[in-house]
């Protein structure tokens, strides 16, 4: 028994500090998001306009999405999504985005991408577990200026618009074709239970974790 006993003691001894790394990891993510959230709303006169900024009602942000390759060209990144309601903002689910183009590219380079989500339509199919985007919801590369207003009421006809940062050029983007599914393992990692993104971010079923502190507080100052 006691054997039984030293062996789950030290089983638990070497867990322990992989949990702990694997949460930093995530929690690393999500502070990654929150800077890149905080400088583009920051932004004097090239960012998100202060029309879509209040019409907001979720943002995703996936920081330092890697794409380029040799005349393939692919996109891979990792980030984190909240919703808002009338209790404030939801804590963050953790999501991936894949997706492709073909094409002359050489190289690569990690471009920020952050959508903004208009209306609860957009949320429906942001909270399933995959979501193809241009295949399942109007999305619209955003336009950009605080006062931008020629194209805004337009733009906001779309769903969700998106937006990209590469090399301090912020611009609106197309992300047709690209996926994006809810990140299970890294929910269970912060959460303790691999939840999915509409059990998060709209049922609600998480307090947020100190790991979210920074990307909320972004969002309660800046949105």
């Amino acid at each position: 028994m006691i054997s039984k006993v030293a062996a789950v003691a030290a089983l638990t001894l070497t867990l322990l500090p992989r949990l702990a790394f694997a949460q930093q990891v995530e929690t690393d993510r999500a502070n990654e998001a929150a800077r890149v959230l905080e400088e583009i709303l920051s932004a004097p006169d090239k960012g998100v306009p202060e029309a879509i900024i209040e019409k907001a009602q979720a943002v995703v942000v996936i920081p330092s999405t890697v794409k380029g390759a040799l005349l393939i060209g692919a996109q891979r990144g990792k980030g984190v999504m909240s919703v808002k309601s009338a209790s404030g903002w939801s804590a963050p689910a953790f999501i991936t985005l894949t997706g492709g183009s073909v094409g002359l590219q050489i190289g690569g380079q990690a471009t920020d991408i952050v959508l903004v989500v208009v209306n609860e339509r957009g949320i429906e199919n942001l909270a399933q577990n995959t979501f193809k985007i241009g295949g399942d919801a109007s999305v619209a590369a955003g336009p950009v200026g605080r006062e931008a207003t020629a194209s805004t009421d337009y733009k906001l006809q779309a769903e969700i618009l998106s937006y990209s940062r590469s090399r301090g050029l912020f611009a609106g983007v197309s992300l047709a074709g690209s996926t994006i599914r809810a990140d299970r393992n890294a929910n269970e990692k912060i959460y303790g239970v691999g939840y999915s993104t509409k059990n998060i971010v709209v049922d609600r079923k998480v307090e947020p974790t100190a790991a979210a502190e920074p990307w909320l507080k972004v969002l309660k100052e800046k949105m």
